[in-house]
């Protein structure tokens, strides 16, 4: 049987992967921001985020084209608001208000504390803020945050909120609770289960220093977590389908469980 050798070409290219994989760069690990910083949301390139600062302009506008009586700020959950099912709650609820939505899915309490230090509060003068964040900076390491974390910037957002619109009173609300979301396939893994409790612990710390914020007078807290939870501690998938953001039952809920604080507020 005639023996084949290798070319030199072969012989050449097989020395040369294995170095080429090893000086192939790994992934950068994700950066972690301080929670407190002012920082604008960035895409997976590190370049700012399209859809942030689109809605971040949409927000100046809003401030500038009227007044606004009534001011929610959050992430995806404060921003499904806008979402066309629920626009009957919005409206019978708040819409003698004169409201504006500030939220943006996605946003960190970092990401907050930028778009106010970049005017969204100017020109404007709420009655009362609605404040509910801090569910994304619960994150697995490196880029996730500690419940001191979360709640010192919260406390920095409250007190940025106070001090650039100081007519206004704060609604701060708990931080939502949150499940074990399903898979691809529809499964709730055991993975999942353990981040879901480990983001509780979490959330629960948090809403702990959160309730140390009320002062009685300019600031309130309201938790109505309770809403959300069915007599075996678990959320509803009726509610909260992916165990995170409320469907259109669940804002009708938080409507419904919020309004004898915020009316006392309002007047």
């Amino acid at each position: 049987m005639k023996k084949i050798r290798p070319t030199l070409s072969a012989l050449l290219l097989a020395a040369l992967v294995p170095l080429a994989l090893a000086q192939t760069p790994a992934a950068a690990p994700a950066k972690r921001v301080d929670a407190s910083a002012a920082v604008a949301k960035a895409g997976p390139d590190g370049a700012p985020n399209a859809a942030f600062l689109k809605s971040h302009e949409s927000f100046l506008a809003r401030g500038k084209a009227g007044p606004v009586g009534l001011l929610f700020v959050g992430d995806s959950i404060t921003a499904g608001w806008a979402n066309a099912a629920r626009t009957h709650i919005w409206e019978t609820y708040y819409g003698k208000y004169q409201p504006a939505n500030f939220g943006i899915g996605g946003d960190q309490t970092q990401h907050v504390i930028w778009r106010i230090e970049n005017g969204e509060l100017a020109g404007i003068t709420p009655k009362v803020t609605v404040l509910m964040l801090g569910t994304n900076n619960t994150g697995p390491a490196p880029a996730g945050h500690t419940a001191a974390e979360i709640a010192a910037a919260d406390k920095k957002i409250v007190e940025l909120i106070r001090a650039k619109i100081p007519g206004t009173k704060v609604l701060l609300l708990a931080v939502f609770p949150r499940g074990a979301r399903k898979d691809k396939d529809g499964k709730i893994t055991d993975a999942a289960l353990t981040d879901a409790a480990r983001r509780t612990e979490i959330i629960n710390a948090v809403n702990v220093e959160l309730a140390k914020l009320d002062d009685g007078v300019n600031v309130r807290y309201l938790d109505i977590n309770a809403a959300f939870v069915g007599q075996d501690g678990k959320i509803p998938f009726a509610i909260m389908p992916d165990q995170l953001h409320p469907n259109t039952a669940g804002y009708q809920l938080w409507a419904d469980a919020m309004k004898p604080l915020l009316t006392e507020m309002l007047k």
